[in-house]
């Protein structure tokens, strides 16, 4: 590859929220749970997916394999980042039902209503099953812990995101013309409010590639890559960016994100690249490029050493859903019915 300036960045004020500004939700779906005590949802393993769950109205029981059985109580808003398989009941003990055999109304594409129970004390869910795709958004979420938790409407630290609950609650308890649009855009900054305030209060958010994105130096550096992965980085040039010299840019680095940097960068780009191969019908030497191979042969050579496989069996076929903003939400989920009018998974 050929050398090149490093790209004059100013000093980043704050690296961790260029990591949030590209989160973008797709293959997103929603569900307002109009559920009657008694009353047990059995949710299956979602790979790749993140589920949010917010109580509008009364209250439940959320239960996780490993984990002590917590009462959502109204006004919570519950993420599971990792698909985790998980049973919501009215109280402990009640049987389950499984997901995928419970019916829906299907208002829209996105959107669903479900009524389930046996018709005693009501509690209002509005339940979402959504996807982050960018590149920062898979490794921030691969740091999150099994459950994150906002309780209460009226703790003054989080205002904001309570106001933004009271608006759900509103809408989803109304459903008024356009409620579903409200509702939908509402989750979606929820879902970053609530990783927001994990990311400010949680001991754990101060560690690893976290730790690294807010330290002064190798924030620095981090940036550099994510702003220009196509640039013919090398440790040197990274330094120089960082301000520190080679070794102890080196040793640093690697001490914070866990891996090299030069290591980190080629994960970066291929990361990048497979993503784009799953949108874009573009040829392997253009991608190359893109990503900061000249070489067709040496990208190839680096995605297979990545993925196991070449660029090509990733690639999208034109005219096949790309996994991007509009695909069909059912393609999204794993473990969907086969038979659309079966439903998908919703709560």
């Amino acid at each position: 590859m050929t050398r090149e300036t490093p790209c004059d960045l100013p000093t980043p004020v704050d690296v961790l929220g260029e990591v949030l500004h590209p989160l973008r939700l797709s293959g997103t779906l929603y569900c307002r749970a109009e559920l009657s005590a008694p009353w047990g949802v059995d949710v299956p393993p979602l790979d790749g997916l993140m589920t949010v769950q917010i109580v509008t109205s009364g209250s439940c029981w959320l239960e996780i394999d490993g984990l002590a059985p917590r009462r959502l109580a109204q006004g919570s808003l519950t993420l599971i980042p990792h698909g985790t398989p998980h049973r919501l009941r009215s109280a402990p003990g009640v049987a389950v039902a499984p997901l995928f055999a419970l019916p829906v109304e299907q208002v829209s594409e996105r959107y669903e209503i479900m009524r389930y129970g046996a018709g005693g004390e009501i509690t209002h869910v509005t339940y979402a099953v959504v996807q982050l795709d960018h590149v920062a958004a898979r490794r921030l979420l691969a740091q999150l812990p099994r459950v994150l938790h906002v309780d209460a409407w009226d703790d003054d630290d989080a205002s904001w995101l309570h106001s933004t609950l009271r608006l759900i609650s509103r809408e989803a308890l109304a459903l008024r013309p356009g409620g579903e649009t409200v509702l939908t855009r509402l989750a979606d900054i929820l879902v970053i409010q609530a990783i927001r305030a994990w990311l400010d209060s949680a001991p754990e958010a101060r560690q690893g590639w976290l730790a690294a994105l807010r330290d002064g130096q190798i924030g620095r550096a981090l940036a550099a890559i994510h702003r220009a992965p196509q640039r013919d980085w090398t440790v040197a040039t990274l330094a120089r960016e960082a301000g520190m010299s080679r070794s102890a840019f080196s040793a640093r680095f690697t001490e914070l994100v866990g891996e090299s940097a030069v290591r980190y960068l080629t994960n970066w780009r291929m990361q990048l690249a497979h993503a784009h191969l799953q949108q874009h019908p573009e040829p392997n030497a253009a991608v190359a490029r893109r990503f900061g191979y000249e070489s067709e042969a040496a990208f190839c050579r680096a995605f297979k050493r990545t993925f196991g496989v070449s660029p090509g069996s990733v690639r999208h076929a034109p005219g096949t859903p790309s996994g991007g903003p509009g695909t069909p939400p059912g393609a999204m989920l794993p473990g969907a019915p086969a038979d659309p009018a079966a439903g998908v998974p919703q709560v």
